[in-house]
C-alpha cells in the first residue's frame, strides 16, 4: 500500500502469475505511451500559437497556413527561401515539431561551410580509412536523422560532386558511406534552405535541375521584414521581446512609443537576427529602465528611420493596442500578471481591456 501512495502504477502478488505481470507491463506501457502523445499534443498548440508571431497580414497568413499543411505532410520535401536572417531555420524546426516526426531528432547542418569531402562524410558518414584522417568508421547525418528530420541550410551551396549523392537519397532513401560498399535504408524527411536564386543557378549550370525539382515540393519564400506589414514587424517584435525578457532577468519587458516606432520603421536589412541583435542590446543598455526607450537604441535608429520606409496602414488606434495586447497575452502563455508588467499597465487595467476588446485567451 506504502508503494502505490507513492506513485506505484500497480502491485503484483508472490507468487507471481506471468500472464498477470505480462499484462501488467502492456498497460503500464500503454499508459506512458498516452502520456508522451498528449504532451506533444499540448507541445503542437503551443508551437501553433507560435505561428502567430509570424504576423497578420494576408501575405504572413498564407505562410503560416503553408507551413501547417507541409508539417501535416511528413514527407514531403521542403524548400525555404529568402534573405539570409530572415528566420528560415527557425521555421525549419517549427516544421519538425509540428509534424508526426516530432519524437525523432532533428538535425541541422550548413552547406556552405565545409569542403566538399568533409560534408560528404558528414552527411553520409565514412568507413575506417576511406580518406587521410578517416581513422576510424562514422555514421553520417542522414543515419543519425533518420526517423526525424535533416536541415540542410544554405542548400545553394552545396557541391556540384555531391548533388547527385543527395538527389539519389531523396528518390530512394538510401546510400553509401564514403569508401562503403553497402547501401544504407533511412527514413528522413529533407528540409533545405537557401538565399541564392536557384532558377538562375540551374541556368548558369551550377545547380542540377532535377534536384531543384525534386526540393521544389512546395517551396516557401519567406519575405524580408522590409517588405512585411508594420503590424508584422509588431508581433515580432512583442515575440522577440518577451523572450529576450526571460533570457535577462532585470530587464524591461517593453518600449516607449517612441522607440516602439523607430523598431518598427526601420529597414532590417539583416532581418529578424538583426532585430533580435538589436533588442538584445537595447534591453542591456536599458537596465533598471521602466522601458527600453530611443537612447537605448544603437545610433542609426536614434536619429530615425529613412522616410522612405515609413508605410501608412489604415488602422485604428484600439485595433493595434487590441492586436499588441493580445499577442503579449499569447507571448506568456496568457498570464495577465506577466502580460500587464511588460505592458506597463496595472493587471486590474489588463483585465479590463480584455473584457473591452473582447479577447479570449
Amino acid at each position: 500500500m506504502r508503494a502505490m501512495q507513492l506513485g506505484a502504477e500497480t502491485f503484483l502478488a508472490k507468487p507471481v502469475d506471468m500472464s498477470h505481470l505480462a499484462a501488467a507491463t502492456a498497460r503500464v506501457g500503454e499508459k506512458v505511451r498516452l502520456s508522451r502523445h498528449n504532451a506533444l499534443l499540448r507541445a503542437r498548440g503551443r508551437l501553433s500559437d507560435g505561428l502567430e508571431t509570424l504576423g497578420a497580414s494576408s501575405t504572413m497568413r498564407e505562410l503560416a497556413r503553408q507551413i501547417e499543411l507541409l508539417a501535416a505532410s511528413e514527407r514531403s520535401t521542403v524548400l525555404m527561401t529568402g534573405e539570409s536572417g530572415t528566420g528560415k531555420g527557425w521555421l525549419a524546426r517549427l516544421i519538425h515539431q509540428l509534424s508526426p516526426r516530432a519524437a525523432g531528432p532533428f538535425v541541422e547542418v550548413n552547406c556552405g561551410r565545409l569542403s566538399a569531402t568533409f560534408l560528404d562524410s558528414e552527411l553520409f558518414g565514412h568507413q575506417n580509412g576511406a580518406f587521410t584522417d578517416a581513422k576510424e568508421r562514422r555514421q553520417g547525418l542522414f543515419e543519425l536523422a533518420d526517423g526525424g528530420s535533416i536541415f540542410l541550410d544554405e542548400i545553394g551551396e552545396l557541391a556540384p560532386e555531391l548533388q547527385p549523392k543527395l538527389l539519389k537519397v531523396l528518390e530512394t532513401k538510401a546510400f553509401r558511406r564514403l569508401g562503403g560498399r553497402h547501401e544504407i535504408k533511412v527514413d528522413v524527411r529533407l528540409i533545405a534552405a537557401t538565399n541564392r536564386d536557384l532558377v538562375s543557378d540551374v541556368r548558369a549550370g551550377r545547380f542540377r535541375e532535377d534536384l531543384l525539382y525534386r526540393l521544389s515540393v512546395l517551396p516557401l519564400h519567406v519575405p524580408p521584414l522590409r517588405e512585411r506589414s508594420r503590424e508584422d514587424r509588431l508581433a515580432l517584435v512583442t515575440q522577440l521581446l518577451a523572450t529576450l525578457h526571460a533570457e535577462l532577468p532585470g530587464c524591461p519587458g517593453g518600449c516607449t512609443t517612441e522607440a516602439l516606432d523607430r523598431l518598427l520603421s526601420a529597414p532590417w536589412p539583416g532581418n529578424v537576427r538583426e532585430m533580435r541583435n538589436v533588442l538584445e542590446r537595447a534591453l542591456i543598455m536599458a537596465q533598471g529602465a521602466a522601458a527600453i526607450g530611443v537612447e537605448h537604441l544603437p545610433p542609426d535608429l536614434r536619429k530615425g528611420a529613412g522616410a522612405t520606409d515609413r508605410r501608412h496602414v489604415p488602422q485604428a488606434l484600439a485595433e493595434v493596442e487590441r492586436h499588441h495586447i493580445e499577442r503579449t497575452l499569447r507571448a506568456h502563455g496568457g498570464n495577465r500578471t506577466r502580460a500587464s508588467q511588460e505592458l506597463g499597465i496595472s493587471r486590474a487595467t489588463l483585465i479590463n481591456k480584455i473584457k473591452v476588446y473582447g479577447l479570449d485567451l
